[in-house]
């Protein structure tokens, strides 16, 4: 059952309660810590991306188109359709040779109000390019391509590089394939349904590509770890916390947000994967969350604590800017 994760006052009384599960494990697979209930099954949503990269990587794709590290990290980002990410993600169609036309995410508002603001001072419309997920759909596009198979239909279950796709993303996660399920997520693709647990698995295999039997994917593994390390604002976006958080530690920690406040994180070189999801998806609950499970764990230091604690304040402010409430962490 879900547990009590977070209490939002306003005066001195509970306004809202969010519930979630938590759950940490080693690289060898043991459970380091739980709240909640660990093997909560639930959609992957876009916490499932960097594995979704791992045969384009590891069979060379990198090298074929000329991608940079920068490059797949946005390949593996939500990102928040800032200026840097749509020349990025526009960079890498143009080396597959192919154009927005051909991604079939939908268009999407930036994640980034200041990104849409200034869209509508340019009286421009939201495209397929500042969608979240067009950095995915980028790079299951460049898989077609380097698997020599055509890309219209890319985001169907039954088209060859999704099937790919879905074979390693088991394989990340130590999933028997039978078990692992399928819904669509809001870019079209599918998405995967499996347990929290198997999530944070897949994570402290990706922190520790050497420890993590990964095979002959472990270059892979290290070279995606490393990216979404190195570049956490391509990763996310400004002042988000998965960005924040690889900031504050200079990239020891990378984290991973999915919809619907599913999330993950992986301590860099500890051999360690979080995941948690807050029961009722509220991207509110998210960031606080975030830096409690990292405070349970022991896993900042006081200057990083610091640096958190003072981006993201744990009160609630009213429009005049006055404090009217506070954010609890209960974990």
């Amino acid at each position: 059952m879900s547990k009590m994760l977070l209490n939002y006052t306003r005066g001195s009384h509970i306004e809202n309660i969010h519930r979630g599960d938590v759950v940490a494990v080693s690289v060898k697979g043991d459970v380091i810590d739980a709240v909640g209930n660990e093997n909560l099954p639930m959609f992957w949503r876009s916490a499932a991306k960097p594995f979704q990269a791992l045969p384009f990587v590891k069979d060379g794709g990198m090298e074929r188109y000329n991608i940079t590290e920068e490059e797949l990290a946005l390949l593996v980002s939500s990102h928040s359709g800032e200026k840097n990410h749509v020349e990025l993600v526009r960079d890498i169609l143009r080396k597959l040779d192919l154009t927005e036309e051909d991604l079939d995410c939908g268009a999407a508002r930036p994640m980034s109000g200041k990104a849409f603001a200034d869209l509508i001072r340019n009286g421009e419309k939201p495209g397929a390019v500042h969608n979240p997920c067009s950095g995915k759909h980028s790079q299951i596009l460049a898989l077609s391509k380097m698997l020599g198979i055509p890309v219209k239909d890319y985001i169907r279950p039954d088209h060859k590089a999704e099937r790919i796709i879905f074979r390693h993303v088991a394989m990340a996660a130590k999933m028997d394939e039978s078990k692992l399920e399928i819904g669509i997520d809001g870019c079209g693709v599918p998405v995967f349904y499996l347990p929290l647990y198997n999530m944070a698995l897949a994570y402290a295999r990706l922190s520790a590509p050497e420890q993590g039997e990964w095979g002959e994917y472990e270059n892979a593994a290290a070279r995606i770890l490393n990216a979404m390390s190195s570049y956490p604002q391509v990763l996310s976006g400004t002042g988000r916390i998965d960005a924040e958080v690889s900031i504050a530690t200079k990239g020891r920690i990378v984290a991973k947000i999915g919809a619907d406040a599913v999330y993950c994180i992986a301590v860099k070189g500890e051999g360690l994967g979080i995941a948690f999801k807050i029961e009722n998806g509220s991207y509110q609950a998210v960031t606080p969350v975030v830096i409690g499970v990292l405070k349970r764990l022991k896993l900042l230091s006081e200057k990083e604590t610091e640096y958190l604690d003072n981006k993201f304040p744990p009160v609630l402010k009213n429009h005049r800017g006055e404090v009217i409430g506070t954010i609890e962490t209960l974990i």
